[in-house]
């Protein structure tokens, strides 16, 4: 059965440093959960200190209704996948998947039993007398997999399972990650620096920045509405335009910045007028080409250092003149290529997709 797991008000320190910094979430059953962010984030800390490797300086950790916080880690009901899959090389993947069972002291029987259940839940079976170094990347991390999954633990932790494989392979996994994990009906904490591996696989994720968390919802919210410049730069590519905001209603205003004046419906919570802004545009929300009359957050630009791809063309768009900010411009199907010269389209954008986040460096209330 599914368990929440509960961080509260974590913290964990490394002498003048605070790795992990009043950290407090909430995973719900069953959910794919993950922890994003750059190297030295605290990610990999937090991972730790629910698996009970690292013992947190403050704070509770609830793994359903038990309180794991000074528990050793055979005692949490947990399972744990390494980045270097750590299988013992002298064992058969079907004795390396074993290895947890009989430490546990299983029959025969019932060990047999729960590796042939695993093998076959990771489709590894027909390599069950194998030993690791027969194995391809993907197929080690599935017998990892198997051997966390093994144990029927309350909690599968992940810690970048995929960054040792390659790009084909990490694509692969993703999905059987998902979904293993969805058939096993297991709560998951996956730690990952990757965000298209975040945004394609988790239920929900974690933007974490120097120990804190800077934005915490799910794949889509967190990509479209970010409430930092920090989360908004780190989880995909954007451009900033700072300015000055002017409210007309909730989520509704204008900025009005050295190039134009922008309307939003995208405003981040807590700003007000005369704030100072940031306004973030994605390069796939900006349109590029001949503008209808009609079209909001129109520019004139000039097209130049196109990168064609094919199906799409990555433009920099300079705006507001020759000494103006360049835009960079992603365009599906493009007609517009400026790759030695400079051609002269508008640029416009949605208000839906103008967002408009605090200057400072301190996120928008969530």
């Amino acid at each position: 059965m599914a368990v929440s797991v509960q961080l509260q008000n974590l913290v964990k320190v490394f002498g003048a440093t605070r790795a992990v910094d009043h950290i407090t979430l909430t995973i719900e059953p069953g959910e794919l959960f993950f922890l994003l962010g750059p190297s030295g984030c605290g990610k990999t800390t937090l991972l730790r200190c629910i698996a009970g490797f690292n013992e947190p300086d403050e704070g509770t950790i609830l793994i359903g209704d038990r309180n794991v916080t000074r528990l050793p880690p055979h005692q949490r009901d947990t399972g744990m996948v390494f980045q270097s899959y750590a299988l013992w090389p002298h064992m058969t993947v079907a004795q390396n998947v074993a290895f947890g069972l009989e430490m546990r002291k299983l029959s025969k029987s019932e060990t047999a039993k729960r590796v042939d259940e695993a093998l076959a839940m990771v489709k590894m079976t027909d390599r069950a007398a194998h030993k690791p170094n027969q194995l391809s990347g993907g197929q080690q991390q599935r017998v990892a997999l198997a051997r966390a999954l093994v144990i029927h633990p309350q909690c599968l932790l992940l810690d970048e399972p995929l960054s040792n494989l390659d790009a084909k392979l990490r694509l692969e996994m993703r999905t059987e990650i998902r979904r293993i994990c969805k058939e096993a009906g297991l709560t998951a904490i996956y730690v990952t620096h990757d965000q298209k591996e975040a945004l394609s696989v988790a239920d929900r994720l974690a933007v974490l920045n120097g120990g804190v968390v800077e934005q915490c919802g799910p794949p889509r919210e967190v990509y479209q509405r970010p409430v930092s410049m920090f989360a908004a730069s780190f989880i995909g590519e954007t451009n900033f335009i700072h300015g000055i905001l002017e409210r007309s209603g909730d989520s509704a205003g204008t900025v009005k910045t050295d190039i134009g004046t922008f309307t939003s419906t995208a405003v981040a919570p807590g700003l007000n007028t005369g704030d100072r802004v940031v306004l973030s545009l994605r390069p796939e929300t900006l349109k590029l080409g001949d503008a209808p009359a009609d079209a909001p957050n129109r520019l004139q630009g000039a097209v130049h250092d196109s990168i064609y791809l094919g199906e799409v063309a990555q433009h920099q768009v300079r705006v507001g003149g020759d000494s103006g900010p360049n835009l960079k411009v992603f365009d599906l199907n493009p007609r517009i290529i400026a790759r030695d010269g400079v051609e002269q389209a508008s640029v416009w954008v949605d208000p839906r997709d103008a967002v408009v986040l605090p200057a400072e460096g301190k996120a928008a209330p969530q």
